[in-house]
């Protein structure tokens, strides 16, 4: 791993957000893990999530996977895109069935992403989470969902404040897209405005961006991905 520029790792490695991310830094000569319950084939190494695991055994599992690829050397930043959607006010029938589910994706995953950070990240360096601009406000459309990444939210702000057991000079954000410009979302919203939706290659340049020092936002920002008319712009909280 000496050999090359820097080491990531990306949890959610293997969607499309993340096999782009991890395309973005091997291009760039880095070494890059992916944590996901998949493979991802270009990846220098996998951990392999069990999704029906209890939470603290996939802390463990994580962990451990980590810790045996890393060879006792340091991240430059842990990158955690996993995640998904799901829809449903409170009166649906698997209203409680579908928060559970985004609790799994979006909270479990962010929350041992913290963990790996305060173990494996480097001074200096970089965490960032994904939460949602749509969990800044009410969501009745999609309660669990609007639950869960407004948790994220909260997790950022808190790894921010003193004494949270991060490395020093650590720097935790979150991005906060709107709609993603992904296969699955193209076939689910053939007639969506293209135009608004951000591209995976923009999220990927932007974090390469913030890990090497670029532009990086102030610790426990909240950074909104605001595309319209095939722009991109940053409102960051």
């Amino acid at each position: 791993m000496s050999s090359n520029t820097g080491r990531v790792l990306v949890y959610g490695g293997k969607g499309a957000l993340g096999s782009t991310i991890v395309s973005h830094f091997i291009e760039r000569n880095w070494w890059v893990g992916s944590i996901d319950m998949s493979s991802n084939g270009e990846a220098h190494a996998n951990i392999i999530v069990k999704p029906n695991e209890s939470w603290v055994d996939q802390e463990s599992e994580v962990l451990s996977g980590v810790q045996d690829v890393l060879e006792k050397e340091k991240i430059d930043a842990l990158i955690c895109v996993a995640g998904g959607w799901a829809g449903g006010n409170i009166a649906a029938a698997d209203v409680i069935k579908n928060a559970d589910l985004m609790w799994k994706q979006s909270v479990w995953t962010s929350l041992i992403s913290a963990k790996l950070a305060s173990k494996f990240l480097k001074t200096g360096g970089l965490l960032t989470l994904t939460g949602a601009k749509a969990a800044l406000e009410e969501t009745p459309g999609m309660i669990g969902y609007g639950m869960a990444k407004a948790s994220v939210h909260h997790l950022v702000k808190s790894l921010a404040a003193p004494k949270v057991g991060l490395p020093d000079s650590a720097l935790a954000v979150a991005i906060l897209p709107v709609t993603l410009d992904t296969p699955m979302n193209r076939k689910f919203m053939p007639k969506g405005d293209f135009s608004s939706w951000t591209p995976l290659t923009y999220v990927a340049d932007l974090l390469y961006n913030w890990t090497i020092g670029k532009d990086r936002p102030k610790n426990g920002s909240l950074v909104q991905l605001i595309t319209s008319n095939d722009v991109t712009e940053l409102k960051i909280e």
